[in-house]
């Protein structure tokens, strides 16, 4: 078993094999690994349950931690995902909502476990990038988008 010298730990009340799963179905290059269950009880468990599941977003080491209700999904942390085109927008988007997800704005969602993502086309990335006129038009356009519109952050560009 090869560990990786940097891994994100996410915290899950109980479901971090579900949410596992639910990632590698939905992102590519996403696996789940290792499923590691309580040696004893603990204080939100009992042995044999899971404890940790091992598994990858988009190439990224994640470590799924089922802690208990102690601690909260916020913001501060999220999945930035970048896409090229308005099909695999709306497909990551539609799923992460679709399965118990809700919809926020600028391109953010969450999902059933109170995990944030950024569904974040390509092309927004540039647009901010590029500074000027054409960023702040790009970035008003967002501001105004919950799910981000190709077409229309491509037309901000533009003027």
């Amino acid at each position: 078993m090869t560990i990786a010298k940097n891994t994100i730990c996410i915290w899950y009340d109980r479901d971090a094999e579900a949410a596992a799963r639910f990632y590698a179905s939905v992102f590519p290059d996403s696996a789940v690994g290792a499923v590691h269950r309580a040696p004893a009880d603990f204080p939100s468990g009992r042995a044999g349950d899971v404890l940790t599941v091992q598994f990858t977003v988009c190439g990224i080491p994640c470590l799924g931690l089922n802690g208990g209700p102690a601690f909260r999904q916020t913001e501060a942390f999220s999945f930035q995902i970048s896409t090229e085109t308005q099909e695999e927008t709306d497909r990551y988007w539609d799923a992460i909502v679709g399965n118990g997800g809700q919809e926020s704005a600028c391109g953010w969602c969450k999902d059933r476990w109170g995990v944030s993502w950024q569904i974040t086309p390509r092309v927004l990335i540039e647009a901010l990038a590029a500074g000027g006129r054409e960023a702040e038009r790009a970035f008003a356009a967002m501001m105004e988008m919950g799910r981000i519109d190709i077409a229309a952050i491509e037309a901000a560009r533009r003027g």
